[in-house]
Protein backbone atom coordinates (compact mmCIF):
# COMPACT_ATOMS: atom_id res chain seq x y z
CA UNK A 1 0.00 0.00 0.00
CA UNK A 2 2.89 2.62 0.30
CA UNK A 3 3.89 1.73 -2.98
CA UNK A 4 0.41 2.57 -4.61
CA UNK A 5 -0.52 4.95 -2.33
CA UNK A 6 2.02 8.08 -4.13
CA UNK A 7 0.80 11.65 -5.09
CA UNK A 8 -0.86 11.73 -8.38
CA UNK A 9 -1.05 8.31 -8.68
CA UNK A 10 -3.60 7.34 -11.30
CA UNK A 11 -2.93 10.31 -12.90
CA UNK A 12 0.13 8.61 -13.63
CA UNK A 13 -1.29 5.56 -14.71
CA UNK A 14 -2.97 7.42 -17.25
CA UNK A 15 -0.51 9.38 -18.63
CA UNK A 16 2.40 6.71 -18.32
CA UNK A 17 0.20 4.59 -21.07
CA UNK A 18 -0.98 7.34 -22.62
CA UNK A 19 2.87 7.99 -23.85
CA UNK A 20 3.45 4.50 -24.57
CA UNK A 21 0.36 4.19 -26.69
CA UNK A 22 1.46 7.53 -28.27
CA UNK A 23 4.86 6.65 -28.99
CA UNK A 24 3.60 2.90 -30.04
CA UNK A 25 1.60 4.53 -33.08
CA UNK A 26 4.47 6.39 -34.38
CA UNK A 27 6.71 3.68 -34.10
CA UNK A 28 3.78 1.92 -36.26
CA UNK A 29 3.69 4.90 -38.70
CA UNK A 30 7.71 4.34 -39.17
CA UNK A 31 7.08 0.95 -40.04
CA UNK A 32 4.14 1.91 -42.00
CA UNK A 33 1.04 0.19 -39.92
CA UNK A 34 -1.88 1.80 -39.20
CA UNK A 35 -2.89 3.48 -36.06
CA UNK A 36 -3.82 1.16 -33.41
CA UNK A 37 -8.30 -0.11 -33.30
CA UNK A 38 -9.21 0.23 -29.68
CA UNK A 39 -10.30 -3.06 -28.44
CA UNK A 40 -13.84 -1.32 -27.20
CA UNK A 41 -15.59 -4.37 -28.24
CA UNK A 42 -15.32 -7.47 -26.37
CA UNK A 43 -17.35 -9.81 -27.80
CA UNK A 44 -16.01 -9.48 -31.27
CA UNK A 45 -12.70 -12.12 -32.26
CA UNK A 46 -9.73 -10.78 -31.61
CA UNK A 47 -8.17 -11.46 -35.32
CA UNK A 48 -4.51 -11.00 -34.29
CA UNK A 49 -3.06 -14.20 -33.51
CA UNK A 50 0.08 -14.25 -31.03
CA UNK A 51 2.82 -17.17 -30.41
CA UNK A 52 5.31 -15.47 -28.14
CA UNK A 53 7.59 -18.50 -28.16
CA UNK A 54 9.11 -17.99 -24.79
CA UNK A 55 9.89 -19.98 -21.57
CA UNK A 56 8.99 -19.10 -17.52
CA UNK A 57 12.13 -19.68 -15.84
CA UNK A 58 10.35 -20.10 -12.76
CA UNK A 59 8.43 -23.15 -14.03
CA UNK A 60 10.11 -23.97 -16.89
CA UNK A 61 6.75 -23.52 -19.20
CA UNK A 62 6.18 -22.20 -22.36
CA UNK A 63 3.66 -18.75 -22.35
CA UNK A 64 0.46 -20.20 -23.88
CA UNK A 65 0.03 -19.14 -27.58
CA UNK A 66 -3.29 -16.94 -28.45
CA UNK A 67 -4.99 -18.43 -32.23
CA UNK A 68 -6.44 -16.37 -34.75
CA UNK A 69 -10.34 -14.83 -34.56
CA UNK A 70 -10.46 -16.05 -30.74
CA UNK A 71 -13.22 -14.69 -28.56
CA UNK A 72 -13.20 -13.73 -25.00
CA UNK A 73 -15.07 -15.36 -22.78
CA UNK A 74 -16.27 -15.36 -18.63
CA UNK A 75 -13.41 -15.64 -16.73
CA UNK A 76 -13.85 -19.05 -13.76
CA UNK A 77 -10.61 -19.97 -13.08
CA UNK A 78 -11.58 -20.40 -9.11
CA UNK A 79 -7.57 -22.04 -8.48
CA UNK A 80 -6.45 -18.53 -9.61
CA UNK A 81 -9.01 -16.53 -8.00
CA UNK A 82 -10.01 -14.84 -11.24
CA UNK A 83 -13.70 -15.16 -11.83
CA UNK A 84 -15.14 -12.24 -13.67
CA UNK A 85 -17.55 -12.08 -16.83
CA UNK A 86 -18.33 -10.31 -19.96
CA UNK A 87 -20.72 -8.57 -18.48
CA UNK A 88 -19.27 -7.49 -15.50
CA UNK A 89 -17.06 -5.82 -17.49
CA UNK A 90 -19.50 -3.91 -19.91
CA UNK A 91 -21.10 -2.92 -16.65
CA UNK A 92 -17.91 -1.31 -15.20
CA UNK A 93 -17.61 0.76 -18.36
CA UNK A 94 -21.01 1.55 -18.53
CA UNK A 95 -20.74 3.13 -14.78
CA UNK A 96 -17.00 4.63 -15.44
CA UNK A 97 -19.31 6.03 -18.86
CA UNK A 98 -21.54 7.64 -16.70
CA UNK A 99 -19.44 9.29 -13.81
CA UNK A 100 -17.63 10.97 -16.71
CA UNK A 101 -20.08 12.16 -18.51
CA UNK A 102 -21.65 12.98 -15.24
CA UNK A 103 -19.18 14.80 -14.04
CA UNK A 104 -19.45 12.73 -10.69
CA UNK A 105 -17.96 9.58 -9.25
CA UNK A 106 -19.36 7.79 -6.08
CA UNK A 107 -17.60 6.67 -3.03
CA UNK A 108 -18.13 3.87 -0.89
CA UNK A 109 -19.55 6.10 1.82
CA UNK A 110 -22.08 7.89 -0.69
CA UNK A 111 -20.23 10.65 -1.17
CA UNK A 112 -19.97 11.99 -4.43
CA UNK A 113 -16.85 13.18 -6.39
CA UNK A 114 -16.40 15.83 -8.59
CA UNK A 115 -14.44 14.50 -11.88
CA UNK A 116 -14.68 18.32 -13.75
CA UNK A 117 -11.64 19.27 -12.03
CA UNK A 118 -7.94 19.35 -12.24
CA UNK A 119 -8.22 16.44 -9.83
CA UNK A 120 -11.10 14.64 -11.43
CA UNK A 121 -8.18 12.33 -14.02
CA UNK A 122 -6.32 11.65 -10.81
CA UNK A 123 -9.55 9.85 -9.77
CA UNK A 124 -9.99 8.12 -12.88
CA UNK A 125 -7.29 6.77 -12.98
CA UNK A 126 -7.52 5.15 -9.88
CA UNK A 127 -11.06 3.84 -10.70
CA UNK A 128 -10.06 2.53 -14.19
CA UNK A 129 -7.21 0.99 -12.81
CA UNK A 130 -8.34 -0.25 -9.38
CA UNK A 131 -6.29 -0.23 -5.96
CA UNK A 132 -6.65 0.84 -2.63
CA UNK A 133 -7.66 4.46 -3.85
CA UNK A 134 -10.07 3.19 -5.63
CA UNK A 135 -13.40 5.62 -5.45
CA UNK A 136 -15.47 2.47 -4.92
CA UNK A 137 -14.23 -0.82 -6.41
CA UNK A 138 -17.06 -2.90 -5.71
CA UNK A 139 -19.21 -0.34 -8.01
CA UNK A 140 -16.96 0.94 -10.78
CA UNK A 141 -14.78 -2.77 -10.49
CA UNK A 142 -11.33 -3.73 -12.02
CA UNK A 143 -11.74 -2.83 -15.77
CA UNK A 144 -8.03 -2.81 -16.35
CA UNK A 145 -7.05 -5.61 -14.72
CA UNK A 146 -9.60 -7.59 -15.62
CA UNK A 147 -9.08 -7.14 -19.29
CA UNK A 148 -5.50 -8.16 -18.91
CA UNK A 149 -7.03 -11.13 -17.20
CA UNK A 150 -9.38 -11.78 -19.91
CA UNK A 151 -7.25 -11.69 -22.53
CA UNK A 152 -4.14 -13.56 -20.21
CA UNK A 153 -6.54 -16.38 -20.05
CA UNK A 154 -8.06 -16.55 -23.22
CA UNK A 155 -7.10 -20.29 -24.38
CA UNK A 156 -8.22 -21.78 -21.24
CA UNK A 157 -10.60 -19.84 -19.46
CA UNK A 158 -11.68 -22.44 -17.25
CA UNK A 159 -8.90 -23.79 -16.12
CA UNK A 160 -9.90 -27.32 -18.06
CA UNK A 161 -6.24 -27.66 -19.74
CA UNK A 162 -4.65 -26.71 -16.28
CA UNK A 163 -2.86 -23.96 -18.43
CA UNK A 164 -1.23 -20.73 -17.24
CA UNK A 165 -1.71 -16.85 -18.38
CA UNK A 166 -0.47 -15.67 -21.09
CA UNK A 167 2.04 -12.79 -21.64
CA UNK A 168 -0.57 -10.30 -20.77
CA UNK A 169 -0.65 -11.98 -17.72
CA UNK A 170 2.48 -10.66 -16.85
CA UNK A 171 4.32 -7.23 -16.44
CA UNK A 172 7.25 -8.18 -17.75
CA UNK A 173 6.34 -9.58 -21.15
CA UNK A 174 2.63 -7.73 -21.77
CA UNK A 175 3.85 -5.51 -24.01
CA UNK A 176 5.30 -8.18 -26.54
CA UNK A 177 1.64 -8.55 -27.36
CA UNK A 178 0.07 -6.79 -29.88
CA UNK A 179 -3.62 -7.28 -28.05
CA UNK A 180 -1.92 -5.41 -25.28
CA UNK A 181 -2.07 -1.84 -27.27
CA UNK A 182 -5.19 -2.41 -28.72
CA UNK A 183 -6.73 -3.17 -25.15
CA UNK A 184 -4.77 -0.06 -24.16
CA UNK A 185 -6.05 2.05 -26.96
CA UNK A 186 -9.44 1.53 -25.71
CA UNK A 187 -8.55 2.33 -21.86
CA UNK A 188 -6.95 5.78 -22.89
CA UNK A 189 -9.67 6.64 -25.24
CA UNK A 190 -11.73 6.25 -21.34
CA UNK A 191 -9.49 9.05 -20.24
CA UNK A 192 -9.91 11.32 -23.53
CA UNK A 193 -13.66 10.95 -23.26
CA UNK A 194 -13.17 12.88 -19.67
CA UNK A 195 -10.59 15.64 -21.34
CA UNK A 196 -12.76 15.89 -24.27
CA UNK A 197 -15.00 17.86 -21.21
CA UNK A 198 -12.95 20.38 -20.53
CA UNK A 199 -12.52 23.59 -22.09
CA UNK A 200 -9.33 24.69 -24.16
CA UNK A 201 -6.59 26.00 -21.97
CA UNK A 202 -7.30 29.77 -22.15
CA UNK A 203 -4.41 32.52 -23.19
CA UNK A 204 -3.51 32.62 -19.51
CA UNK A 205 -2.74 29.64 -18.95
CA UNK A 206 -0.55 29.23 -21.85
CA UNK A 207 1.03 32.38 -22.13
CA UNK A 208 4.34 33.42 -20.60
CA UNK A 209 4.55 37.38 -20.22
CA UNK A 210 7.78 38.76 -21.32
CA UNK A 211 9.06 35.76 -22.34
CA UNK A 212 9.84 34.88 -26.01
CA UNK A 213 11.58 32.05 -28.06
CA UNK A 214 13.37 33.57 -31.02
CA UNK A 215 15.02 30.18 -32.04
CA UNK A 216 14.82 26.39 -31.75
CA UNK A 217 16.56 23.83 -32.95
CA UNK A 218 18.92 20.46 -32.56
CA UNK A 219 22.02 19.37 -33.02
CA UNK A 220 24.07 16.31 -32.93
CA UNK A 221 26.67 16.46 -30.09
CA UNK A 222 29.39 16.13 -33.29
CA UNK A 223 31.06 19.42 -34.41
CA UNK A 224 30.10 20.26 -37.64
CA UNK A 225 26.81 18.95 -38.10
CA UNK A 226 23.41 20.16 -39.46
CA UNK A 227 20.71 21.49 -37.36
CA UNK A 228 17.36 19.31 -37.57
CA UNK A 229 18.63 15.88 -38.38
CA UNK A 230 18.93 12.64 -36.67
CA UNK A 231 19.92 9.38 -36.40
CA UNK A 232 18.86 6.29 -35.10
CA UNK A 233 20.71 3.07 -35.72
CA UNK A 234 20.97 -0.80 -34.02
CA UNK A 235 23.17 -1.31 -31.39
CA UNK A 236 24.67 -4.32 -30.12
CA UNK A 237 25.30 -4.76 -26.28
CA UNK A 238 25.78 -7.20 -23.52
CA UNK A 239 23.72 -7.79 -20.23
CA UNK A 240 24.10 -10.25 -17.22
CA UNK A 241 20.72 -12.10 -16.66
CA UNK A 242 22.73 -14.62 -14.35
CA UNK A 243 20.84 -12.94 -11.75
CA UNK A 244 17.47 -12.79 -13.01
CA UNK A 245 17.37 -17.02 -13.48
CA UNK A 246 15.44 -18.93 -10.60
CA UNK A 247 17.15 -22.18 -12.06
CA UNK A 248 20.64 -22.57 -13.66
CA UNK A 249 24.32 -22.44 -13.13
CA UNK A 250 25.33 -19.96 -10.57
CA UNK A 251 27.24 -16.95 -11.71
CA UNK A 252 26.78 -14.82 -14.37
CA UNK A 253 24.95 -15.58 -18.14
CA UNK A 254 25.81 -12.84 -20.67
CA UNK A 255 23.49 -12.44 -23.24
CA UNK A 256 23.96 -10.31 -26.92
CA UNK A 257 21.02 -8.37 -27.91
CA UNK A 258 19.87 -5.95 -30.32
CA UNK A 259 18.01 -2.41 -29.74
CA UNK A 260 17.92 0.67 -31.03
CA UNK A 261 19.79 3.58 -30.47
CA UNK A 262 19.87 6.87 -31.32
CA UNK A 263 23.02 9.50 -31.99
CA UNK A 264 23.36 12.02 -28.75
CA UNK A 265 21.91 15.27 -29.57
CA UNK A 266 20.95 18.42 -27.88
CA UNK A 267 18.18 20.83 -27.89
CA UNK A 268 19.54 24.78 -28.41
CA UNK A 269 17.11 27.34 -27.24
CA UNK A 270 17.41 31.06 -28.34
CA UNK A 271 15.06 32.61 -25.32
CA UNK A 272 14.43 36.54 -24.90
CA UNK A 273 13.25 37.78 -21.06
CA UNK A 274 11.76 41.43 -22.42
CA UNK A 275 11.06 42.02 -18.72
CA UNK A 276 12.96 43.95 -16.23
CA UNK A 277 14.12 41.00 -13.63
CA UNK A 278 14.67 37.30 -13.45
CA UNK A 279 12.09 35.56 -14.95
CA UNK A 280 11.51 31.41 -14.10
CA UNK A 281 10.08 29.30 -16.48
CA UNK A 282 9.29 25.41 -17.30
CA UNK A 283 10.63 23.78 -20.59
CA UNK A 284 8.64 21.11 -22.29
CA UNK A 285 9.37 19.70 -25.12
CA UNK A 286 7.60 16.81 -26.96
CA UNK A 287 7.99 15.71 -30.63
CA UNK A 288 5.00 14.55 -32.62
CA UNK A 289 4.63 12.76 -36.36
CA UNK A 290 3.47 14.68 -39.20
CA UNK A 291 1.64 12.14 -41.60
CA UNK A 292 0.58 9.22 -41.17
CA UNK A 293 1.70 5.23 -42.70
CA UNK A 294 -0.12 6.45 -45.98
CA UNK A 295 1.92 9.90 -45.66
CA UNK A 296 -1.11 11.48 -45.28
CA UNK A 297 -1.05 15.19 -42.60
CA UNK A 298 -2.66 14.12 -39.73
CA UNK A 299 -5.07 16.09 -37.87
CA UNK A 300 -3.96 18.38 -35.07
CA UNK A 301 -7.17 16.73 -33.32
CA UNK A 302 -5.13 13.25 -33.71
CA UNK A 303 -1.71 14.78 -33.86
CA UNK A 304 -2.49 16.16 -30.15
CA UNK A 305 -2.79 12.49 -28.48
CA UNK A 306 0.43 11.45 -30.12
CA UNK A 307 2.89 14.66 -28.69
CA UNK A 308 5.51 13.01 -26.98
CA UNK A 309 6.99 14.14 -24.35
CA UNK A 310 11.09 14.24 -24.70
CA UNK A 311 11.83 16.63 -21.57
CA UNK A 312 10.91 19.12 -19.26
CA UNK A 313 13.01 20.95 -16.72
CA UNK A 314 13.04 24.77 -14.96
CA UNK A 315 15.40 27.53 -16.09
CA UNK A 316 15.70 31.48 -14.75
CA UNK A 317 15.47 33.62 -17.24
CA UNK A 318 17.96 36.94 -17.42
CA UNK A 319 16.84 40.37 -18.91
CA UNK A 320 17.75 40.47 -22.70
CA UNK A 321 18.71 37.15 -24.30
CA UNK A 322 19.19 33.76 -22.72
CA UNK A 323 20.78 30.87 -24.48
CA UNK A 324 19.88 27.32 -23.77
CA UNK A 325 21.46 24.03 -24.80
CA UNK A 326 20.32 20.79 -23.43
CA UNK A 327 21.65 17.62 -23.85
CA UNK A 328 19.30 14.45 -24.83
CA UNK A 329 20.78 12.03 -21.68
CA UNK A 330 19.11 14.57 -19.18
CA UNK A 331 15.66 13.99 -20.50
CA UNK A 332 12.88 13.97 -17.78
CA UNK A 333 11.28 10.56 -18.79
CA UNK A 334 13.99 8.52 -19.56
CA UNK A 335 16.45 6.45 -17.32
CA UNK A 336 20.18 5.23 -18.25
CA UNK A 337 21.09 1.76 -19.97
CA UNK A 338 22.75 0.65 -16.67
CA UNK A 339 19.41 1.24 -15.07
CA UNK A 340 17.46 -0.14 -17.69
CA UNK A 341 18.95 -3.56 -17.47
CA UNK A 342 20.12 -4.03 -13.82
CA UNK A 343 20.60 -6.83 -10.85
CA UNK A 344 16.76 -8.39 -10.82
CA UNK A 345 17.59 -9.86 -7.93
CA UNK A 346 18.35 -6.95 -5.60
CA UNK A 347 15.04 -5.57 -6.66
CA UNK A 348 13.40 -7.82 -5.66
CA UNK A 349 14.80 -8.00 -2.21
CA UNK A 350 12.77 -6.57 0.69
CA UNK A 351 13.18 -3.05 2.52
CA UNK A 352 14.36 -2.16 -1.20
CA UNK A 353 11.78 0.41 -2.69
CA UNK A 354 14.74 2.90 -3.55
CA UNK A 355 16.14 0.75 -5.67
CA UNK A 356 13.25 -0.20 -6.99
CA UNK A 357 11.86 2.83 -7.74
CA UNK A 358 15.33 3.65 -9.85
CA UNK A 359 14.03 1.18 -12.09
CA UNK A 360 11.28 3.49 -12.92
CA UNK A 361 11.57 5.71 -16.38
CA UNK A 362 11.37 5.08 -20.16
CA UNK A 363 14.72 3.62 -21.47
CA UNK A 364 16.65 6.25 -23.07
CA UNK A 365 17.56 4.65 -25.57
CA UNK A 366 14.15 4.79 -26.82
CA UNK A 367 14.33 7.81 -26.65
CA UNK A 368 13.04 9.10 -30.06
CA UNK A 369 11.11 7.46 -32.82
CA UNK A 370 12.97 5.23 -35.31
CA UNK A 371 12.29 7.26 -38.40
CA UNK A 372 13.02 5.21 -41.40
CA UNK A 373 15.66 4.87 -43.86
CA UNK A 374 14.89 7.82 -46.36
CA UNK A 375 14.19 10.09 -42.95
CA UNK A 376 10.94 10.84 -41.77
CA UNK A 377 10.01 14.97 -40.97
CA UNK A 378 8.69 14.98 -37.45
CA UNK A 379 7.02 18.19 -35.34
CA UNK A 380 8.75 19.36 -32.39
CA UNK A 381 7.46 21.60 -30.02
CA UNK A 382 8.90 23.38 -27.74
CA UNK A 383 7.16 25.82 -25.21
CA UNK A 384 8.88 27.77 -21.91
CA UNK A 385 5.44 27.99 -19.46
CA UNK A 386 4.96 30.53 -16.44
CA UNK A 387 6.84 28.72 -13.27
CA UNK A 388 4.45 30.43 -11.21
CA UNK A 389 1.56 28.32 -12.29
CA UNK A 390 3.85 25.08 -12.54
CA UNK A 391 5.33 24.90 -8.95
CA UNK A 392 4.12 22.77 -5.86
CA UNK A 393 6.29 24.78 -3.46
CA UNK A 394 8.96 21.90 -3.28
CA UNK A 395 12.56 22.46 -4.83
CA UNK A 396 13.91 18.99 -5.93
CA UNK A 397 17.61 17.91 -7.99
CA UNK A 398 16.78 15.81 -10.96
CA UNK A 399 20.47 14.23 -10.42
CA UNK A 400 19.78 12.72 -7.45
CA UNK A 401 18.18 9.94 -6.28
CA UNK A 402 16.89 8.91 -9.23
CA UNK A 403 15.25 11.88 -9.76
CA UNK A 404 15.95 12.10 -13.32
CA UNK A 405 12.45 10.20 -15.14
CA UNK A 406 10.25 12.56 -12.73
CA UNK A 407 7.97 13.18 -16.01
CA UNK A 408 7.28 9.46 -15.79
CA UNK A 409 7.57 8.34 -12.52
CA UNK A 410 6.91 11.55 -10.03
CA UNK A 411 9.58 12.01 -6.98
CA UNK A 412 9.70 9.04 -4.44
CA UNK A 413 7.52 9.55 -1.57
CA UNK A 414 7.22 13.25 -2.26
CA UNK A 415 4.96 15.86 -4.80
CA UNK A 416 4.41 15.42 -8.48
CA UNK A 417 6.66 18.16 -9.30
CA UNK A 418 4.57 20.24 -11.67
CA UNK A 419 1.04 21.36 -10.71
CA UNK A 420 0.11 21.20 -14.41
CA UNK A 421 -1.48 18.46 -15.37
CA UNK A 422 0.37 15.54 -16.91
CA UNK A 423 0.68 15.92 -20.95
CA UNK A 424 0.28 19.73 -20.75
CA UNK A 425 -0.34 21.88 -22.95
CA UNK A 426 -1.45 18.51 -25.05
CA UNK A 427 -4.04 17.07 -23.02
CA UNK A 428 -6.89 19.11 -23.52
CA UNK A 429 -8.82 19.33 -26.83
CA UNK A 430 -8.38 22.99 -28.96
CA UNK A 431 -10.62 24.74 -30.77
CA UNK A 432 -11.83 23.72 -33.89
CA UNK A 433 -9.66 26.79 -35.45
CA UNK A 434 -6.50 25.33 -34.93
CA UNK A 435 -5.87 23.06 -37.18
CA UNK A 436 -2.00 22.13 -36.59
CA UNK A 437 0.54 22.74 -34.59
CA UNK A 438 1.60 25.56 -36.33
CA UNK A 439 -1.61 26.92 -35.71
CA UNK A 440 -1.96 26.20 -31.60
CA UNK A 441 1.96 27.67 -31.25
CA UNK A 442 1.83 31.42 -33.26
CA UNK A 443 -0.69 33.25 -31.23
CA UNK A 444 2.20 33.01 -28.16
CA UNK A 445 5.76 34.04 -28.08
CA UNK A 446 6.81 31.48 -25.33
CA UNK A 447 6.36 28.49 -28.17
CA UNK A 448 7.77 27.63 -30.80
CA UNK A 449 8.27 24.55 -33.29
CA UNK A 450 10.74 23.01 -35.89
CA UNK A 451 10.58 20.40 -38.22
CA UNK A 452 13.25 18.04 -37.35
CA UNK A 453 14.20 15.00 -39.87
CA UNK A 454 14.77 11.60 -38.19
CA UNK A 455 17.13 9.41 -40.20
CA UNK A 456 17.47 5.64 -39.44
CA UNK A 457 20.54 3.24 -40.77
CA UNK A 458 20.18 -0.29 -40.93
CA UNK A 459 23.29 -0.81 -39.27
CA UNK A 460 24.45 -2.58 -35.96
CA UNK A 461 27.11 -1.05 -33.93
CA UNK A 462 28.68 -2.75 -30.80
CA UNK A 463 28.10 -0.54 -27.72
CA UNK A 464 31.04 0.24 -26.47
Amino acid sequence: DTVVRKDRRGELFYYMHQQTMARYNVERFSNGLPRVTALANLREPIPEAYHPKITRSSNNRSYPARGKNQYLTDLNRVEDQVIVTIVDMEMWTTRIFEAIDSGVARSTNGQQIQLDNKNGIDVLGNMVENSSLSPDVNYYGRLHNEGHNMLAYIHDPDNSFLEGFGVVGDNTTAMRDPVFYRWHQHVDDIFERHKRRFKPYTKAELAHPDVEIDEFAVQLNRAGTKNNILLTFWQRSQIDLGTGLDFGPEGNVFVTFTHIQHAPFSYRIKVKNEGSGVKRGTVRIFIGPKVDETGRTIAFRDQRRWMIELDKFSVNLNPGDNNIVRRSEQSSVTIPYERTFRNVLASSQPNNDQFRFCNCGWPAHMLIPKGTTQGTSYDMFVMISNFADDTVNQEFDENVNCNDAHSFCGLRDRLYPDARNMGFPFDRATASSVNSLKDFAKPYKNMATTSVEIRFTNTVISRV
